[in-house]
């Protein structure tokens, strides 16, 4: 039953991908989308901010670096759907629509780690 959810819910969030090529999720629905092992997590901000605190097992790649968009080419399997933060979700944003763009399917935490935090959710530090 609840791989039935779970694919119901995929396909809910395919058919309402933004303009942008990504789709903007809720922290309950991001979780749905980590829970599946081969979901890459990337953690778009500052190596400081992450080492502050950030997702289990998240990647980073800093958006506001010059070659984001070399080394996530170089680094992230366009056959694994990405799901990407940041401390808001301005960044994530950002770099969910330069990753789209590039074929990537990606899933985009709406109000990034603090939204997430505020929920009392597990961050790693």
């Amino acid at each position: 039953m609840k791989k039935l959810f779970i694919t119901l819910a995929f396909g809910f969030f395919a058919l309402c991908s933004s303009a942008e090529g990504y789709t903007s999720v809720s922290n309950s629905d991001f979780e749905i989308q980590l829970s599946d092992t081969s979901v890459v997590c990337l953690d778009v901000r500052t190596p400081a901010e992450y080492a502050e605190g950030h997702l289990n097992g998240a990647v980073n790649i800093d958006v506001r670096s010059a070659d984001f968009k070399q080394i996530s080419l170089s680094s992230l399997d366009k056959k694994k759907t990405i799901a990407v933060y940041c401390r808001s979700g301005r960044r994530s944003k950002m770099a969910a629509g330069i990753l789209s763009a590039e074929g990537y399917k990606v899933v985009e935490l709406d109000k990034g780690i603090m939204g997430w935090m505020a929920e009392n959710r597990a961050v790693v530090k």
